[in-house]
This record gives structure tokens, sequence and C-alpha cells, in this order.
């Protein structure tokens, strides 16, 4: 008897301690700013942070991360800066992986942005329904870092991209919202290039630090594809 009490009470207290246990096992991630290496244009100051703020917001619109805020975020950064500066004492200077709390820090390298303009007709319109003018289509590459906060190496890798084609964007459901520096691009190819984009980020990071399946797959033949494409260009010796 006493033997079937205490497996009543250990099932009681699985169920009650479960949910705490599966929220526990949700990675926490931390966007840190984003850089650029494009020459883009419409890079300009504060964009770093407005991008790791919507992928920060991608992330946790999926219900799959735990994601710090970013404006605990930059307060940290400006603690480490501090503390790199030579300003205080390096022993009690803030270390970030451990002021954070985060177990992952995502990193974002704007690496590439090409947009090309071509002239489709006269640009006519009769009954709201408009004929030619001019057709603008974009697109971006982001190089991505996943890094152990508590190890400092890199546990993922990877290059994504996002396109705009005509009047939308070729990638799933963005969640998230434009602002700032960036308010005025979010209907611009620009815009549309960003949020498919931070789709493919999230919808990536998701598959690899979440879910861990073989659907994963699918990023690597697309960078293989790449990567084939871009071996296709080159002219060696």
């Amino acid at each position: 008897m006493k033997s079937m009490v205490q497996g009543v009470w250990l099932s009681l207290l699985a169920a009650l301690f479960a949910p705490v246990v599966l929220a526990q096992a949700k990675p926490v991630v931390a966007v840190i700013e984003f850089k650029n290496d494009s020459g883009a244009a419409w890079w300009r100051g504060g964009v770093g942070w407005e991008l790791s703020g919507m992928l920060s917001n991608e992330l946790a619109a999926t219900g799959d991360f735990r994601v710090l805020e970013r404006t605990k975020l930059e307060a940290v950064m400006s603690e480490q800066d501090l503390a790199m500066s030579g300003r205080v004492d390096p022993s009690t200077g803030a270390k970030f992986g451990k002021l954070v709390g985060a177990q992952y820090l995502v990193a974002g390298t704007v690496t590439a942005y090409e947009e090309n303009t071509a002239s489709t007709g006269g640009g006519l319109s009769f009954g709201g329904v408009s004929l030619g003018g001019k057709k603008s289509e974009a697109y971006l590459a982001i190089d991505l870092r996943v890094i152990d906060s508590s190890t400092g190496e890199i546990a993922f890798v990877r290059t994504v991209e996002g396109r705009s084609k005509g009047g939308g964007v070729n990638l799933g459901l963005y969640r998230g919202g434009f602002g700032g520096s960036l308010d005025n691009e979010k209907n611009t190819p620009v815009g549309k290039s960003i949020r498919a984009a931070l789709v493919e980020a999230s919808d990536y990071l998701t598959c690899v630090m979440v879910q861990k399946t073989s659907g994963c797959k699918a990023f690597d033949a697309k960078v293989s594809k790449r990567r084939n494409s871009s071996r296709g260009a080159l002219e060696l010796d």
C-alpha cells in the first residue's frame, strides 16, 4: 500500500513539474547588434540594433526560445565596452556571457546586398490595374553565428538569404515590424529582402537548436547550391 501511495505521489509530482522542465529546455538566446560588411546604402546608425530586435521578435514569436530583451543587451554591451576601455578594474568589469545569462549569443553580419531595377513597359494604369512601369528585385545575405556563451565556441554557423520579387516576399510568414531607421523601408525591396532573410534565419535556428531533425538538411542543400553557384562564377587558373 505504501509503495502504491508513493507511486501516486511521484506521478503527481512529475505531472506538476513537467511544464517547468519543458520551459527550462528552451534555449536561452540573446541576439546581439548586427554588423554590416555589404556597403549597402540603406545602412545607417541604429540599424544594427534594429535588425537585432527584429530577429529577437521573430524568435520569441515561435515560442521555441527564451529571448533576452534588446534594452538589456544594449546596457550589457555598454558595460562590456567600459570594461574593455581600461577605465575599470578588469576583475570587476562586465563579463558578457555571465551578465546576460544567455546560453547562446546570436550574431549576424550583412555580407551582401544587391538591388536591380528594370523597366517593364510604359507604366499604364486602367481600372485600377497597373501595367508596365518598373520592377525592382533585391537580394540580401546574412552570415549567422551562434556562440556558446560559456565556452566562446561557435556552435552553429550559416549564411541565410532573402530575396524580394515583384510585389512580395518569397519566404514564409514574418511576424515582426519595422521602425526607427528602417521604418521607410518596410514596403521597399530592401524591407522585403530583410523580412525574407529574417524568416529564413528564424527557421534555421529553430531547426538546429530546437527540433534537431533531419529536416535541417534542407538548409545544407541551400548552402551547397549557393557555394556551387559562387564557385561557378570564379575564374580559376
